[in-house]
């Protein structure tokens, strides 16, 4: 069953801010293998020129699943996970995630189309800081795969 075009131009926002840590920080550069010295040290990220730790550019990706009330998971799209490959996600930075950070995502489903036998869903999320500034802007698609409405020859 195709998924539901209604839900195109839905928007979703995380309950509660998330505030970074140095720690969190840390934690990720780790996990992904990147010593760069300003994800670890503040003096090497003063140095720099940044107040504190910078994360690295894939940090965004723990802020995009913090979304809140997710369209994706309503019975009513017709998204069934077990259909679902990740096809893209792409991060634009205006300026790094720095430790210290009040950060609020709001993510909107962008679009919706056919892909041959499967269908493309394109999320957009803001992550903004406390003041409202515009820290990062994250695009994410999912395939589903086989649902699409278009006949497929045999």
């Amino acid at each position: 069953m195709p998924l539901n075009r209604a839900f195109v131009g839905r928007t979703f926002a995380a309950p509660e801010p998330y505030e970074v840590s140095r720690e969190k920080i840390r934690e990720f550069a780790e996990a992904i293998g990147d010593p760069h010295p300003a994800y670890l040290s503040r003096e090497a990220a003063r140095a720099l020129g940044y107040p504190d730790v910078i994360a690295p550019p894939t940090f965004a990706v723990v802020l995009t699943g913090r979304s809140g009330e997710n369209p994706i998971f309503d019975p009513e799209l017709g998204m069934r996970y077990e259909r679902v490959v990740h096809g893209s996600q792409e991060f634009t930075h205006h300026r790094p995630i720095r430790a210290g950070d009040v950060l609020s995502v709001s993510s909107r489903i962008t679009d919706i189309r056919d892909a041959g036998p499967h269908e493309r869903l394109t999320t957009v999320t803001e992550i903004r800081a406390a003041g409202g500034e515009l820290v990062c802007t994250a695009t994410n698609v999912l395939m589903s795969r086989g649902t699409a409405a278009v006949e497929v020859p045999a």
